[in-house]
């Protein structure tokens, strides 16, 4: 047997240790875990940052000037390799934890929340503190969705993260790498649901992807890659339409039964990695999990193995048991929270919840990738995506009080709508203005070098 197909080893009573007999078996499993049922209130906000250099933004960011500056709350993995990929530092001032995605970007992840107030807190108190602490070591948080300054590299040395970086080489495209090593966003996690009744799992897990083309629009903020446009608003959802379409659909979206769709996909998608006790967690090529069930392997799957592949999972709505909700863009600032205060309201309650699905009705139903490479592309352009974002904005403004946000989160939803989505704009219009006065302002100093240079030919002898 391959040592890639060797799992650590766990304890003897644990039932995930057992094999799965059938594929019924591991759908059942699936279904399960990804969706607990029960009344939703709690609430989770994770917020990824690019991290650079504060005055020299394409500097190559190193581990060791990162941990330092993270200090106690650093994962003991971006200095350390032979560490435990699963340790953490410790907790920040109001609880979150900090982790380090593949190329640098600071991940910074709150606790769950009863209220989502105490939530937006929380993460606020801890990005403030992540800042300050970077700052202090002459780093700056970056204001983008994807690295506008420098090409994807990978920082963190994970057998994951090699493994990862291997298996998305095959496909032939450098969306992989730009992924792990270039991308941030700002996700929302929110309970999945009752079975039936006014806050059904179902209807929320509708209303989540039928919102999201739209609202991918709206909070656009990824024009430029590594010092140039590359002609989408929202470069990052591209980069996820490129990746690995059964590992980042959301072809589940529309299904009378997300439990049984996202089982079937979920089983239907290739073994990223294998995790084992050597350095190589290589999957075979082509594997999917069903073939491992069907014998494909040397051992049997089981429970575990299972359970790590839903981790291995990417798509726009991601089911962990609860709800992790991964289509926007990072944003500038502390605008990052405006999209999932946006999202808690059109959720918080079943009225709200159907005017947003009659809003985004017009745009029809959130295919992959038809809908969302058109909202990631086009932005606010598109007269369609822009109606619909402007309603949705609207509804949140207007709800916002009977969901719990905080006063000041609406005026500063409100300021965002005002400045952005009622005007056809996103944040991605800014960064492309930026970039054209600044190219503009270097043209027009290389033309009065030049002349210069042809008015006084003797300072060039």
């Amino acid at each position: 047997m391959s040592e890639t197909t060797v799992t650590p080893a766990r304890p003897a009573n644990d039932p995930l240790a057992e094999p799965i007999r059938t594929r019924a078996d591991a759908e059942a499993f699936i279904a399960k875990i990804c969706f607990k049922i029960g009344p939703p209130r709690l609430a989770g906000i994770e917020l990824e940052r690019l991290i650079h250099d504060a005055t020299d933004p394409t500097r190559t960011l190193t581990s060791e000037r990162l941990a330092s500056a993270l200090g106690r709350w650093s994962p003991p993995i971006l200095t350390t390799p032979s560490a435990d990929p699963t340790a953490l530092g410790r907790p920040l001032p109001a609880g979150s934890t900090v982790t380090v995605e593949p190329g640098g970007q600071v991940e910074l992840s709150t606790r769950a929340w009863g209220t989502f107030a105490d939530c937006l807190a929380a993460a606020g108190t801890d990005a403030d503190a992540v800042r300050a602490a970077l700052a202090r070591s002459g780093l700056a948080v970056g204001r983008s969705g994807i690295d506008a300054h420098r090409p994807a590299g990978r920082l963190v040395e994970k057998a994951r993260y090699a493994a990862m970086e291997r298996y998305f080489d095959r496909d032939g495209n450098d969306a992989g790498r730009l992924m792990m090593g270039s991308t941030a966003s700002v996700q929302l996690s929110v309970d999945a649901g009752t079975e039936t009744g006014e806050h059904a799992f179902a209807e929320r897990w509708r209303t989540l992807h039928a919102v999201g083309p739209a609202l991918v629009a709206a909070f656009a903020n990824s024009p430029i890659y590594a010092g140039a446009p590359t002609g989408w608003y929202s470069t990052r959802q591209r980069v996820w339409i490129e990746l690995d379409p059964g590992r980042t659909s959301a072809a589940t979206a529309g299904d009378n039964d997300p439990r049984e769709a996202y089982a079937r996909a979920a089983l239907d998608a290739r073994l990223l990695c294998l995790p084992n006790d050597s350095d190589l967690w290589d999957a075979p090529a082509g594997v999917t999990f069903a073939d491992w069930l069907d014998g494909a392997l040397e051992r049997p799957a089981t429970y575990a193995d299972l359970d790590y592949h839903l981790s291995t999972l990417f798509p726009p709505v991601r089911a962990k048991g609860f709800l992790e909700v991964r289509y926007l863009d990072a944003q500038a600032g502390d605008d990052w929270r405006v999209p999932p205060s946006v999202l808690w309201t059109l959720l918080a309650s079943p009225g709200t919840r159907d005017a947003a699905l009659a809003a985004v009705e017009p745009l029809g139903p959130p295919t992959w990738p038809g809908a969302w490479a058109r909202a990631a592309r086009t932005g606010l352009t598109d007269e369609a995506l822009a109606r619909a974002a402007s309603a949705l904005l609207t509804l949140a403004i207007e709800n916002a009080d009977a969901a719990g946000l905080p006063r000041a989160v609406t005026r500063q939803i409100t300021a965002f709508a005002e400045r952005y989505t009622f005007r056809r704009r996103t944040p991605a219009d800014d960064q492309l203005a930026a970039a054209k006065d600044a190219s503009r302002t270097h043209a027009s100093e290389n033309h009065a070098s030049e002349n210069h240079a042809e008015d006084h030919p003797e300072e060039n002898r």
